[in-house]
């Protein structure tokens, strides 16, 4: 049966199916489409309406949620309850984060362990990759509603630094949110993209060097790429995940309080006053950009502020980028006179002065003339039209027609390749052992976008042995995949400590029809809740199971040093999260490994802090 899409607005038959360009940002969100009549990349807005949906998402007491500027009005209503800056969260462990955490105000769970961030909300839990789709579930529904169309495909852009583990989590986000993510790709890329530099590379052999300057609301990057042929090569990134146009409000609204002789003490204990200040701070700052003194009132308040004083007041903030700037030149081996072209991105680049220092900084003009909020998200629309076949200009390589990846404890399937990958393409992670003393490892290989690997294909298997006996977790087991020119993949797996490897060649194809594929394909999205619920109470479960053999050990190792309160208060903790991993219920595991954790970490401490001392008694520093 041919499948036939309408455009509900006009009634018109529409004649493929629409791919959008995402921009998941830190502060804010878009989406961006190719116009289908004057084939121009264009960011989706509701009339006069701004095309930004901030990045923040409200829970209310009933477990409502609310995304983008309805939500933003709670930031200083309800802190506790709104989460903004997901995106920092994406693919990280506690450990990760551990100074960034504590200047959130809301809760996110540390239990000392390796394992993902979780944001505590309520009595709920929420993984970064569902807080994310949140915000992805909101840009579908906003474009479906201007467009008047299903959307169901997404090219999703994130920073050239995100690793495979972010990349991972963001293509999670967009199946949550009932899209099929077709390529994720680097920041810095799309925004070269929307300037055409591809298009002006195809006419030379030599390399273009471009150096790509990001300032967003909260957060800096520098990119150095090399073009060749149409392929953009990452050669370096640095950046500040702390400094951004935020930071030039703080900076005027510190110069305002000091002017009005206000502390910052007073201003933190006056939200309405700081809410106030900052919003001021912001329209000044904007105004700055075509005027040279800003002038208003704020209560009783006189508020002015000059152009001159205002670069006085960021100076030290532009500063800090041209370090990050000079550190990412050094790491790619070239000095500032090497880049051909600089790309100006995200909304603090508005500010005249910083236009300036960075075009003093590469001795050139910067590109400037793409809306810098939109221009990342219009690339990104760019790609997704090469993906939908209507742009004949760039050439697409093979790519693969499905995700590769290997089975994790529970029966999950972790993704080592995604789908629509480019071919030749490699890919390797680290694994480790579950139990004390294992001797070997079964690699299983899988084909598929299902998150358990039952329903997934298998390919291939087989078991890496003689793995010399040590405690769980030591072994350092390294799988790599690599897919060949012709389509074939190798898998390899070597433990890094011992050098033991193993190998195996396998053909992911197996025969699959297209209807095949896409039935696959589908059903991915059909269960993607239900998928990714099960995912999240089979790593609760396996966090759980892990937690309680650990705690074990150490009891059998301490028990003379615990007292008898200490124990039976862990004994209960641990039959409670006993009891719960029984149950499927993510959230009361997450909340009694917390519980268990909460008992436990004073005398773990309190033994570290002995056995240091211990070690360290005669000795001097």
């Amino acid at each position: 049966m041919a499948k036939i899409a309408i455009n509900i607005a006009t009634g018109s038959l529409q004649k493929e199916e629409m791919i959008v360009g995402i921009d998941l940002g830190t502060t804010n969100s878009l989406v961006a489409i190719i116009h289908p009549e004057t084939k121009q990349p264009i960011a989706l807005r509701e009339h006069n309406s701004s095309s930004l949906v901030p990045s923040v998402i409200y829970f209310d007491e009933a477990g409502n949620v609310i995304v983008g500027e309805e939500a933003k009005k709670y930031l200083e209503i309800s802190p506790e309850r709104t989460i903004y800056s997901a995106k920092r969260l994406m693919g990280k462990t506690y450990q990760d984060i551990q100074q960034e955490g504590q200047l959130l105000a809301y809760q996110i769970i540390d239990d000392g362990t390796d394992q993902l961030v979780k944001v505590k909300m309520g009595d709920r839990f929420y993984s970064p990759v569902e807080l994310s789709s949140f915000i992805l579930a909101e840009l579908k529904q906003r474009a479906e509603h201007i467009l008047k169309t299903p959307v169901t495909k997404a090219v999703i852009t994130v920073p050239a630094y995100f690793n495979d583990a972010q990349r991972q989590a963001t293509r999670d986000a967009g199946k949550l949110a009932g899209l099929d993510v077709l390529r994720i790709i680097n920041e810095p890329t799309a925004a070269s993209l929307a300037y055409g530099l591809d298009r002006a590379n195809q006419a030379t052999t030599e390399p273009q060097l471009i150096a790509v300057y990001d300032l967003g609301g909260g957060t800096f990057d520098i990119s150095i790429l090399r073009l060749l042929d149409g392929v953009f090569e990452v050669l370096s990134t640095n950046g500040n995940t702390f400094l951004g146009g935020d930071d030039f409000d703080r900076a005027i609204v510190a110069h305002w309080a000091q002017a009005a002789n206000i502390s910052l003490q007073e201003l933190s204990r006056n939200s309405l006053l700081a809410q106030g200040l900052r919003v001021k701070a912001e329209a000044a700052k904007i105004y700055l950009s075509g005027a040279d003194v800003f002038e208003d009132k704020l209560n009783d308040l006189s508020l002015v502020l000059t152009k001159k004083e205002l670069e006085t007041l960021i100076e030290p903030l532009i500063a800090k980028t041209m370090v990050c700037c000079k550190q990412a030149l050094k790491d790619a081996g070239l000095s500032a006179s090497d880049i051909q072209t600089v790309v100006m991105v995200g909304g603090s680049t508005r500010t005249p002065f910083v236009k300036h220092r960075v075009s003093d900084f590469f001795g050139k003009l910067v590109h400037d003339a793409v809306n810098p909020d939109e221009v990342v998200a219009l690339g990104a629309a760019i790609q997704a039209d090469v993906l939908a076949g209507h742009n004949k200009d760039i050439l697409l390589l093979d790519i693969t027609p499905l995700s590769l990846g290997i089975e994790t404890a529970g029966g999950l399937m972790d993704v080592l390749i995604p789908r629509n990958a480019k071919i030749p393409s490699k890919a390797s992670r680290q694994y480790t052992t579950q139990v004390d003393g294992q001797g070997s490892m079964r690699i299983s290989v899988f084909q598929g976008e299902r998150d358990l690997v039952k329903d997934n294909r298998k390919l291939a298997e087989f078991n890496l042995i003689n793995i010399p006996g040590m405690p769980a977790g030591l072994p350092k087991v390294e799988v790599g995949f690599l897919i060949n020119a012709d389509g074939i993949l190798m898998v390899s797996a070597k433990e890094l400590r011992s050098g033991i490897e193993q190998s195996i060649e396998v053909k992911p194809q197996l025969g699959l029809s297209d209807d095949q594929v896409e039935k696959m394909l589908l059903d991915s999205i059909t269960h993607a809740k239900e998928d990714i619920a099960l995912r999240a109470l089979t790593e609760a479960r396996t966090e759980g199971e892990q937690l309680l053999q650990s705690t074990e050990r150490f009891l059998q190792k301490n028990a003379s040093v615990l007292t008898k309160e200490e124990m039976l208060q862990t004994a209960a903790a641990m039959q409670a999260l006993q009891m719960a991993i029984t149950l499927d219920n993510k959230d009361l595991i997450h909340e009694k490994i917390e519980a268990l954790n909460d008992v436990s970490r004073p005398y773990a401490e309190r033994i570290m802090d002995e056995a240091i001392a211990g070690a360290m008694k005669g000795k001097k520093i």
